[in-house]
């Protein structure tokens, strides 16, 4: 097998897990995942990432936290601005993406209280055992931002060769200064998003589920 043969497979057996067993990932195998996701470019090597990684019952209280700033209604506060909006292919893969969900779980599209619990789930972290915070310097902006980008996607695939599970969690970052106090993160990095992560429940109905990807036809754009 060639080495894009072996990241193509790394790549397609990837999804986001939305449910995970209570078994803890070893140190070590964390720490490998890190080792793997490092060697990802960055403008000028500047390496912007840092990763903040609960375990144990400091993921309990973390997800604790979040729950109730989210079942409170507390007004989000991302320290980057959320999407103007979504219109045209984007909308329409987003909407096919949540209908998924929502039918691999059994909640009607009308349902909005089963819609709304759902998405409550996002702040119970899954029931996953651990969660990445990934932050960047303010000053690097969108730039850094940029660059970890490409860390969160390193880190999730390297964690599917070990079989580790992941879900790349932007909502977290709603409650950006919750995250920051309750972790103790500086105030002169951004929240970007979380990844949480531990081994998945092969059995949850909401992991059979898998999202589709547009043809290279339909993101190349040649020019000759």
């Amino acid at each position: 097998m060639t080495q894009i043969d072996t990241l193509t497979d790394i790549l397609q057996a990837r999804y986001s897990c939305r449910a995970f067993q209570p078994d803890p990932v070893p140190d070590d195998v964390i720490t490998r995942i890190i080792q793997t996701a490092r060697h990802v470019p960055s403008w000028c090597n500047a390496q912007p990432w840092q990763v903040t990684i609960t375990k144990g019952d400091a993921t309990d209280r973390f997800r604790s936290a979040l729950m109730d700033a989210a079942s409170q209604g507390i007004p989000p506060e991302p320290d980057l601005d959320w999407p103007k909006g979504y219109s045209g292919v984007y909308a329409e893969r987003r909407r096919t993406c949540g209908f998924q969900l929502y039918d691999a779980v059994g909640i009607d599209k009308s349902d909005r209280e089963g819609r709304s619990a759902q998405m409550l789930r996002n702040y119970a972290l899954f029931d996953a055992p651990h969660v990445a915070i990934i932050t960047a310097p303010a000053e690097l902006g969108p730039y850094g931002a940029m660059d970890s980008g490409g860390f969160v996607t390193a880190f999730t695939l390297a964690a599917t060769a070990l079989g580790v599970a992941t879900i790349a969690q932007a909502a977290i970052a709603a409650y950006a200064p919750l995250v920051r106090d309750h972790l103790d993160i500086p105030d002169d990095r951004l929240v970007l998003c979380a990844i949480s992560f531990g081994y998945a429940d092969q059995d949850a109905p909401i992991n059979q589920f898998r999202t589709e990807r547009a043809d290279p036809t339909d993101i190349i754009d040649w020019k000759s």
